[in-house]
């Protein structure tokens, strides 16, 4: 987990994923908030900027909106539903590889909806699954929306926890971010790439996924 290149993703280290668990091939849409919103357990009816709702992932949902998400979903399905701790997503994001990017070392096109990674729609979102998944079946890890998860900002991995738990301590006003966004360089939507926003912000290019835990 992590990289060696940039301060914020050093250092590079192993982590141990003490047991399964499943986390949604997609990330969150539109058309799976609003019944959220409908039931009065959501918040906010995020806007959309006009790009569409229906299959494009949720955006201008803050982590704490999220956390009401989960929350609702599980009292709906009566499972455990969560948001994946930055172990857990990086895991699912690699699918295996060990490879900048989960597709191979170089960016290439055609792989993810980011800045420079040649899309042929520019600056938005798409509907999820537009490109093609990663090893594990997972689409738009890479790029599209940024996926909010559970952990406390910490600027590097020094003293991170070692069993794919969340990390409850550092700057808890902060949250990490993972896998870039439609707006992101192509350096940003590597596998080991993590970023930072105020948990209270609703920003266009953030969304998440779900993870699910199993018995």
């Amino acid at each position: 987990m992590g990289s060696n290149d940039t301060p914020y993703e050093k250092p590079e280290h192993l982590i141990r994923i003490p047991k399964p668990f499943a986390i949604g091939r997609r990330e969150v849409t539109f058309a799976e908030w609003d019944p959220c919103v409908d039931a009065g357990a959501c918040k906010v009816r995020p806007e959309d900027h006009g790009w569409g709702r229906g299959d494009r992932p949720v955006i201008n949902v803050s982590w704490e909106d999220t956390k009401l998400y989960v929350a609702w979903l599980s009292q709906k399905t009566g499972q455990k539903y969560r948001l994946p701790s930055e172990a857990e997503w990086e895991y699912a994001a690699r699918a295996g590889t060990r490879t900048p990017f989960w597709w191979g070392k170089e960016a290439g096109v055609g792989h993810a909806q980011c800045d420079g990674c040649g899309s042929p729609i520019k600056q938005q979102v798409v509907p999820v699954g537009s490109f093609r998944p990663n090893g594990f079946g997972l689409y738009d890890t890479s790029g599209n929306a940024a996926e909010w998860v559970e952990d406390c900002w910490n600027d590097s991995y020094r003293n991170a926890p070692k069993d794919a738990l969340p990390w409850t301590s550092g700057d808890c006003r902060l949250r990490v971010l993972r896998g870039g966004n439609f707006l992101s360089k192509v350096s940003d939507v590597r596998s080991s790439a993590r970023f930072r926003y105020d948990v209270d912000v609703r920003y266009y290019a953030n969304g998440f996924r779900v993870v699910r835990e199993l018995p």
